[in-house]
């Protein structure tokens, strides 16, 4: 008997092993989620051009988020123009892997597009799946200092001949909007790559101005040796950096055009969303958000973001969800009259 005690001994912490392996297949499985980006390559894809405020947050944050996800994956950035990033929101929705290894940076009017008339939109808006926003931004519009057009007033009464990239993208749709709703004399030569590229237009005399991000306004050497000269700003509510410039809500001459305004500007309120494809494992998934969100606290993302002209403001995902479906529960009679003006 005295030799059989060893073994039942041995049993037992055999048996204890066992239980202890089972007791922290939790954190085992969540290590094997976590290796899964060691040696993988994440890439960062950008619906816009080189050069613009986009281009550029997207760049930044592909920098430093490698730091914040376990395995430390290679990030490539990836431009992929087109539409306004329409394009690229189509193909991120439907074509691009679903195994957490693809983010990508769209416009904030595309999760409103469904809503608002696009016919070429082939996902949910209600259904997209976002990893979060790097800021929140004010639109305006600027005319170069020798065009006929001055004032926002002079719009009315005067022709102005602006840049665009294309549909769904800032400088398409702001013109063509406040057109429409409010008959500002916006004609659109679309087509641009990007902002850069319709800055460096109004530099030729090929256009005279553009309807883009003041963040993005504010760092181009046009706007900073007065070149251009903004006409009036865009968005929920004013940006205290534009104190005295002319707000478009305050343009409205009724109520129903005031509420077209207010949905339409709403996509102010999502900022730059970065989206995965919907598909994407549980685990992988909040692997990214958890690491875009420590990414926004980065001291080294701080630093060069201020030195850059950038205003970090993070957007969580159920933030952006929120805004994107606050939008959809708008009467059907303002969101028609939206789109009537957003020519749909």
């Amino acid at each position: 008997m005295i030799p059989a005690r060893p073994c039942a001994l041995a049993l037992v912490i055999l048996g204890l092993a066992a239980l202890g392996l089972a007791g922290s297949g939790a954190p085992a499985f969540a290590q094997a989620g976590d290796d899964f980006y060691k040696g993988k390559q994440l890439s960062v894809m950008i619906g816009y051009g080189v050069g613009g405020t986009d281009d550029l947050w997207a760049r930044l944050i592909a920098r430093h988020i490698g730091d914040h996800i376990a395995g430390h994956p290679t990030i490539v950035p990836v431009n992929a123009p087109g539409a306004g990033s329409l394009l690229l929101a189509n193909q991120i929705t439907n074509t691009q892997p679903k195994d957490g290894t693809v983010i990508g940076l769209i416009n904030r009017g595309i999760p409103f597009e469904p809503l608002l008339g696009a016919t070429t939109v082939r996902f949910d808006p209600l259904k997209l799946v976002f990893i979060g926003s790097p800021d929140r931004d004010t639109a305006v519009c600027a005319a170069n200092k020798d065009a006929p057009v001055k004032t926002v007033n002079d719009l009315y009464s005067q022709e102005l001949i602006v840049g665009a990239t294309g549909s769904g993208a800032d400088t398409e749709v702001y013109p063509s909007f406040l057109k429409n709703l409010l008959g500002m004399k916006f004609k659109i030569i679309a087509g641009y790559p990007g902002s850069r590229e319709i800055n460096l237009a109004i530099e030729r005399g090929e256009v005279q101005g553009i309807c883009v991000s003041y963040d993005t306004m504010a760092r181009e050497t046009i706007f900073k040796n007065g070149t251009v000269r903004l006409l009036f700003q865009a968005a929920v509510k004013p940006d205290p950096r534009l104190d005295g410039l002319a707000f478009a809500a305050d343009l409205a001459k009724t109520a129903d055009q005031r509420q077209a305004l207010d949905l339409f500007l709403a996509r102010t309120n999502v900022g730059r969303p970065f989206i995965a494809p919907p598909g994407v494992p549980e685990d992988r998934l909040k692997i990214l958000r958890t690491a875009f969100a420590e990414t926004m606290k980065d001291p080294g993302l701080l630093q060069e973001a201020e030195s850059s002209g950038l205003h970090p403001l993070y957007i969580s995902p159920a933030e952006l969800q929120k805004f994107v479906a606050d939008a959809y529960k708008m009467s059907p009679e303002i969101v028609a009259l939206t789109k009537k003006a957003m020519g749909h």
